[in-house]
């Protein structure tokens, strides 16, 4: 096991391209267009998990932890909804990008420059938000332990990433970054992809119980994304910790 889940070359190749994380038209455009389905999924539900009525503040009473957070894309529609919400990333570049951007929108978002593993908190979450994190990674099993234990009993996790299929390499990689050159060259390994029967068997060690799985698909046409029951490229899940 591992004594810590950061690898230097995911977190320099973030880094380095840190300032566009808010242009949407920059090279986090593939996100941005994202952004809106994982927020729809994540409000939704967690609305169902704790029996939230929709307001303007439906997340008022939820202690929310992003991992992963770049540069505070889900952490501040998050902090919105009206969540007490906490960023982490280990990349400094980009938590300097999101404690910026956090303090410009007056929105009282805490940022910490630090892994899973290495970060205290004085309290559990009732929200676990890993989206497109655990593909860059250095150790998946580690990493889902090292979330798992900032969770309340009962608590949520989300994980949106990538299948390990032949397709997610033609589309992911040579269609999104060699030909449609949406994302820099270089942005995912396949082999760092995971399956979902792979994850539910990592999460299931951690005490994390599947609730709900879903398959992303884009339209080349609309340029949305929406959900599908088609798994085999991206797909989000949800857990819930016994």
């Amino acid at each position: 096991m591992k004594s810590n889940t950061i690898n230097k070359e995911e977190i320099d190749k973030f880094s380095k391209i840190a300032e566009e994380w808010w242009d949407p038209n920059g090279k986090f455009k593939p996100l941005h267009n994202f952004n809106p389905i994982r927020i729809s999924y994540i409000k939704k539900s967690l609305m169902n998990s704790f029996k939230i009525k929709n307001n303007a503040k439906p997340f008022k009473k939820l202690k929310v932890l992003d991992i992963g957070c770049g540069g505070g894309l889900l952490s501040e529609p998050m902090c919105r909804f009206g969540a007490e919400v906490v960023g982490i990333d280990a990349s400094l570049k980009n938590i300097t990008v999101a404690k910026l951007h956090a303090k410009k929108n007056k929105l009282n978002i805490k940022y910490f420059n630090t892994s899973p593993e290495n970060f205290k908190s004085p309290y559990k979450f009732d929200v676990v938000l890993n989206m497109e994190i655990i593909e860059h990674v250095e150790d998946v099993d580690y990493f889902i332990m090292s979330c798992a234990k900032h969770m309340k009993k009962d608590g949520i996790m989300f994980i949106a990433t990538l299948n390990k299929t032949f397709k997610s390499y033609i589309l992911a990689i040579v269609g999104a970054e060699y030909i449609l050159k949406w994302l820099p060259i270089g942005t995912h390994e396949w082999e760092k992809f995971v399956k979902p029967e792979d994850l539910i068997k990592i999460t299931a060690k951690n005490n994390l119980e599947l609730e709900k799985l879903d398959g992303v698909k884009f339209n080349i046409f609309s340029n949305q994304w929406s959900l599908s029951s088609d798994k085999s490229v991206n797909y989000i899940a949800k857990f819930k910790k016994n």
